[in-house]
């Protein structure tokens, strides 16, 4: 495939052509197409494949001092109570218990445990230890114990005399019901714009629209008016919440923790402990996996509060029934599309208006809705009018965050799953009515805060994943014997690469003795390779092997900042600094190097391995010296400052990536089992950075989409406790359920990218539910708007 020119001159041409340039010459973070990449778009073996599978990487609890007390918390058994009193001196009695804290022990300031932009976006609405309980797995007291088996007889005898409370537990009841969530003082909001009205429950509300819809919908000749309901989802990552704390020689805290977001875990710890956040440093080891659940804080205040009370290291595990019941979870939405088109296929107008449960608490209620009109609308960006409202409300449930895809997955449900039941009644090919619709590059989004699309190669995608399904020779559905149906169905898809004008990301690199490279990041690998990819994007800019760059971790005392891995921001943002960082770098090599040798920098040539002045006439070069000498040279004459770089990012735009998913079931009609047999996805991420780990995140993606489609479900008991507290009871969806999932990739090409790129992490989730719920209307003839799609809704419908 093409990629990007060097900017560099290398060896070959050095010896025919005179350096114009010191080093490298300064371009866009997309360049032109003029050479093949050498290290990008390959299929490079993560940096720690190797480790991981000799089991040698190193988590939160792997790490944590021997001599850690341990912290067990006491969770709320009601939805909605008050606590009239707690006595915990039974609890204090047993031998190893060091204190137990309640909410008379804490500092009395709100926070938010959203890890998203700062100011927050989200209402400042919770204490470390709150006099009233929301939800059933509130916290109402955190034990501290020299081990486990203490701390956790300790929590079995702290007695509370709770006042139960009605509670909500009805999302869709939610709004001015007689059960006021938070009616408590010292509540905040630091955003205006969500429009925030506590005491009807109503967390956020707003909406945007485009063009006159009631006139668009005078011209539409079909009608399609229906009602789609997703339910909440466990991100069910292998690595439960996880952190210790301690405060260290100077008095400040420390806190170690498996999260996505370690600067705003930072800001989390400062306000809630009322320290300054020069009094606080976060570290962030190898994470087992997040999938969006470790972006919102979860325990860190809880140890850190701890950790500075007691003076000593304090650890506290989450179980799994506890990062089930006492986290947060995909947020539950119901929405209400209107869909006008003429008979011809052409959308003229669609209207979205979305219901969206936020839990006990804000987090990421108010940025999560709107990727459900934003993140999904602009697909049909040709229809004369668009309108997009949202409320989110407050519940007795457990807080919802943020989950892959991030409310796109839900919108994108309900719109796609409207566009299919469209093509049904206009008796039209869904893929052709697609074609008919699609949003082509060069228009402007006004539902995708006003941006220009620069690049979509979403039509080659359908086309593509066609061809692979045998869409045209197999027919939406066909008998195959027994009672049994195979049936198709298709979904595309679009995200963001980033939070427009929000996200930043930076990078420091330097050159060290010997000539490798250690680039600093303040992104957060979390399975997903960026430790890896952003090695590419450095590589790609010094012309070295990739293994010549070693990768530095998350400190925040001395990682450069970074809003965090989330946004699917990781490769557009910070692999567009790492790219300004390298280029920095060879500037600073090449001045170097002039000084030494009294030319002009724009002479100094490098080729990856070494640094010379060519002859004119294409001789001997007239200076040269290999990286190795050159580096070392610099570190021995004190010049090591030439050789670091900084450079930052910011979200200057947010270019969508987009999927065509095309599912292919079989439902047995008189059970009403479904299971899926192929699944086809094709991808537009610009420029594929490293093919190995796209295609995992693609299939990985898809099995999740497919477990929201058919299996999985957060239920809860009439009394407000989830029924699905562990892997028993919350099905996600075995190498049985899943198919040979396939994937391919149609790159384009976005300009304001790096190397071209664009993300690709959460895309990849939100085909799965929309095509196959079409795939098994097709097959059984009734639409199920309710996920997940059961036999029994299969069978009687809804």
């Amino acid at each position: 495939m093409n990629g990007n020119r060097s900017h560099a001159v290398s060896a070959d041409d050095a010896r025919d052509v005179h350096c114009d340039a010191p080093g490298i010459p300064t371009c866009d973070i997309a360049p032109e197409r003029t050479r093949d990449l050498k290290y990008l778009s390959q299929p490079v073996v993560k940096k720690d494949a190797y480790a991981l599978l000799a089991g040698k990487p190193l988590y939160t609890a792997d790490i944590a001092p021997a001599d850690a007390l341990v912290m067990k918390i006491v969770h709320s058994p009601h939805a909605h109570a008050r606590i009239r009193s707690i006595d915990t001196s039974r609890a204090l009695k047993v031998p190893g218990v060091v204190a137990v804290f309640t909410y008379h022990d804490v500092p009395q300031t709100r926070f938010s445990l959203a890890g998203q932009s700062n100011p927050v976006a989200s209402p400042y609405d919770r204490l470390i230890l709150d006099p009233v309980v929301r939800y059933v797995g509130d916290e109402v007291a955190l034990v501290v114990a020299e081990n486990d088996r203490a701390a956790e007889r300790a929590c079995r005898l702290v007695r509370v005399d709770y006042e139960v409370l009605p509670a909500v537990l009805d999302f869709t009841q939610a709004v001015d019901n007689p059960v006021v969530v938070h009616d408590e003082d010292g509540y905040t909001v630091n955003a205006g714009w969500i429009n925030n009205e506590r005491k009807r429950n109503i967390c956020a509300q707003g909406g945007s629209a485009f063009g006159d819809l009631d006139d668009a919908f005078e011209q539409a000749e079909v009608v399609i008016d229906r009602t789609y309901h997703t339910k909440a989802n466990a991100q069910a990552m292998m690595e439960t919440f996880r952190s210790f704390a301690y405060t260290d020689a100077y008095g400040r805290i420390v806190c170690v923790s498996s999260t996505q977001v370690p600067f705003h875990i930072r800001r989390m710890i400062s306000t809630a402990l009322e320290i300054p956040p020069s009094q606080v440093r976060v570290v962030k080891p190898r994470i087992g996996g997040g999938f969006g659940a470790k972006q919102s804080g979860c325990l860190e205040v809880f140890a850190a509060f701890a950790a500075s009370r007691l003076g000593r290291p304090v650890k506290i595990i989450y179980s799994r029934e506890e990062t089930f019941t006492a986290s947060n979870s995909r947020h539950e939405m119901q929405m209400h599309v209107r869909l006008g088109a003429r008979r011809d296929g052409t959308i003229v107008a669609i209207d979205l208006e979305t219901l969206s449960n936020t839990g006990a608490y804000g987090e990421h209620g108010p940025t999560t809705v709107g990727l459900s009109g934003h993140k999904s609308l602009p697909l049909y960006n040709r229809a004369l009018a668009t309108r997009f409202g949202f409320t989110v409300v407050y519940t007795n449930t457990m807080p919802a965050g943020a989950y892959r895809g991030y409310g796109a997955t839900q919108g994108l449900f309900a719109l796609e799953s409207a566009v299919n039941e469209l093509a049904d009644e206009l008796g039209m090919d869904p893929c052709d009515l697609r074609l008919r619709n699609l949003v082509r590059e060069g228009e402007v989004m006004p539902q995708f805060d006003g941006q220009t699309l620069n690049s979509c190669s979403l039509d080659r995608c359908i086309r593509r994943a066609q061809e692979m399904i045998g869409w045209h020779e197999k027919g939406l559905v066909r008998e195959v014997g027994q009672g049994r149906v195979r049936a198709l169905g298709v979904a595309l898809a679009m995200q963001g690469s980033c939070i427009l004008n929000v996200d930043i990301g930076s990078v420091d690199l330097r050159l060290e003795e010997g000539g490798f490279y250690v680039l600093s990041i303040g992104a957060t690998d979390m399975g997903t390779g960026c430790d890896t990819i952003l090695a590419q994007f450095a590589a790609e800019v010094l012309e070295c092997p990739v293994e010549r760059i070693v990768t530095r971790g998350v400190d925040t005392d001395v990682s450069p900042y970074d809003t965090g891995s989330y946004a699917s921001s990781t490769t557009y943002i910070t692999g567009a600094a790492t790219i300004k960082a390298a280029r920095a770098l060879r500037e600073k090599m090449a001045l170097t190097a002039a000084g030494r040798w009294g030319v002009d920098a724009s002479d100094v040539c490098f080729d990856g391995e070494r640094l010379f002045v060519p002859a004119p006439n294409g001789g001997a070069p007239l200076h040269e010296t290999d990286l190795a000498a050159f580096a070392n040279a610099c570190v021995a004459g004190g010049e090591g400052d030439a050789l670091t770089a900084h450079a930052a990012q910011g979200a200057e735009a947010s270019p969508p990536p987009f999927m065509a998913g095309i599912a292919e079931v079989e439902v047995d009609r008189a059970t009403g089992e479904v299971r899926v047999v192929d699944y086809v996805g094709v991808v537009d991420c610009g420029t594929v950075a490293n093919s190995n780990l796209a295609r995992v995140q693609a299939e990985g993606g898809i099995a999740q989409g497919i477990g929201m489609a058919l299996t999985e479900d957060v239920q809860y008991s009439p009394a407000g406790r989830m029924r699905t507290r562990s892997f028993m009871t919350y099905r996600l969806p075995t190498r049985l359920d899943v198919p040979s999932i396939r994937v391919d990739f149609v790159p384009s090409y976005e300009t304001t990218g790096p190397f071209g790129a664009k993300s690709i992490g959460e895309v990849v989730i939100n085909t799965p539910a929309p095509a196959i719920a079409s795939a098994v209307a097709h097959a059984c003839g009734h639409q199920v708007r309710e996920l997940p799609i059961t036999a029994e809704k299969v069978l009687h419908g809804e």
